[in-house]
């Protein structure tokens, strides 16, 4: 198999480098009771993650509870900054890639707020990332393309020559949208039909084989 050739891998983060949806549900389950609300399915809460904590914490609190979101946005941050690393840990064969990759460029383009992922992030150490932008560092949400464009720019990296590793259709579509192309994972929280049919580039199993495609 002949190997692509990146100057600049860009990861998502929850998902696809990091295990971390038990630390977000119970973190959402802990913020509806201190609110006196109902605790929702582990998997419900799982199929609310990746849009960014405004939106997970939206669908948890309910349509009938909008007023109390400042609240609940209050509780969740002060708790899970606490416990954001209680469970949560990179994937088997996470490490061993991203040392693979140490002489390529490589950042993150998450949803998540930038204070979570770096705490994250700091917490399992060593820092492999040259680049990290959050869901409010103000570049949007992906699908939009905007964070991507940004670190691209930073980087001083072509669109040819890049590519994002992520488990969702946000991943591919933003990716798309960027211009770039996409390696999808089976691994992670992403649903794989609604993936496939966004046309990642690739599909990967498990890490490690990213070290089969790119060089």
């Amino acid at each position: 198999m002949t190997k692509t050739p990146v100057e600049l891998m860009i990861f998502d983060l929850d998902g696809t480098l990091i295990e971390s949806k038990w630390d977000i549900a119970q973190s959402v389950n802990f913020t509806l009771v201190a609110l006196g609300l109902p605790e929702r399915p582990i998997e419900e809460i799982f199929g609310f993650v990746g849009d960014g904590v405004k939106r997970l914490l939206r669908l948890a609190v309910g349509e009938g509870n909008q007023a109390r979101f400042e609240e609940a946005l209050k509780i969740f941050r002060a708790y899970y900054l606490e416990h954001c690393l209680d469970r949560t840990n990179f994937y088997p064969g996470i490490e061993p890639m991203l040392q693979h990759f140490a002489g390529t460029n490589k950042a993150i383009a998450t949803n998540k707020s930038i204070e979570y992922t770096r705490v994250i992030l700091n917490g399992l150490g060593p820092h492999h990332f040259r680049h990290m932008v959050g869901g409010d560092n103000g570049f949007g949400l992906k699908p939009e393309p905007g964070m991507l464009l940004h670190i691209m720019e930073q980087a001083g990296a072509s669109k040819e020559r890049t590519i994002l590793v992520g488990d969702s259709t946000n991943d591919i579509n933003g990716g798309h949208n960027a211009g770039i192309r996409v390696c999808a994972v089976g691994y992670g929280m992403g649903n794989r039909a609604k993936m496939e049919a966004c046309q990642p580039d690739w599909f990967i199993e498990k890490p490690e084989q990213l070290m089969e495609l790119f060089i």
